[in-house]
């Protein structure tokens, strides 16, 4: 019971909305309607500027690390990857909101700070050198998965394969990204402070 408690709590975890929450509460309007759609980052960058949107990520981050932290207090390391597998999927397909959520990018870099910070940085400087060279966010973060999926088998196997699961759901999720980048479609990301 304490193992689906804890499952179950990365998922709820991951279902908050930061997104929503803040472009609410700053006046934005809903989200969902507004920009891409999408209740994630970059579209709450678009919408919000460059702060609001670093604070969506450090909210969607910190419940991630919430749930690997809870995690590993119940299972062990392998089992707090896992937690993190929930947190991303809940992330991505929240119940509250008929499980259309986000694509998972800032859930995923709190679940490999929370399982390995050595493992964060370098992604983390993978993304912004490939976001910032090509403009595009949404390839910055197609290679981290990528990148995240070697690297994490050097966790070990039950872990490895728990981040391999993680990223292959966010690659999943950025299907429609995929298909705009290889047609010149893709929105590049536009730096603002503030909107």
């Amino acid at each position: 019971m304490l193992f689906v408690f804890g499952i179950l709590f990365a998922y709820l975890c991951g279902t908050v909305p930061f997104g929503i929450l803040l472009t609410r509460l700053f006046g934005r309007g809903d989200l969902r309607k507004v920009g891409s759609g999408n209740i994630g980052a970059t579209n709450v960058l678009r919408v919000g500027g460059l702060r609001m949107a670093a604070l969506e990520w450090l909210l969607d981050m910190f419940k991630a690390v919430v749930a690997v932290w809870v995690g590993g207090l119940i299972g062990g390391p392998v089992f707090a990857a896992w937690c993190g597998f929930a947190t991303v999927f809940g992330h991505c397909f929240p119940v509250w909101l008929r499980f259309h959520g986000g694509k998972g990018v800032s859930c995923l870099f709190g679940v490999l700070l929370a399982i390995n910070p050595i493992l964060f940085v370098v992604c983390g400087i993978t993304w912004l050198v490939v976001a910032l060279t090509f403009g595009y966010s949404s390839l910055g973060a197609i290679v981290t998965f990528f990148m995240a999926m070697v690297l994490g088998f050097a966790l070990g196997g039950g872990v490895g394969i728990a981040v391999l699961a993680t990223c292959a759901l966010c690659l999943v999720k950025h299907n429609e990204n995929i298909g705009r980048l290889i047609g010149g479609t893709e929105s590049k990301i536009v730096w603002k402070w503030k909107k």
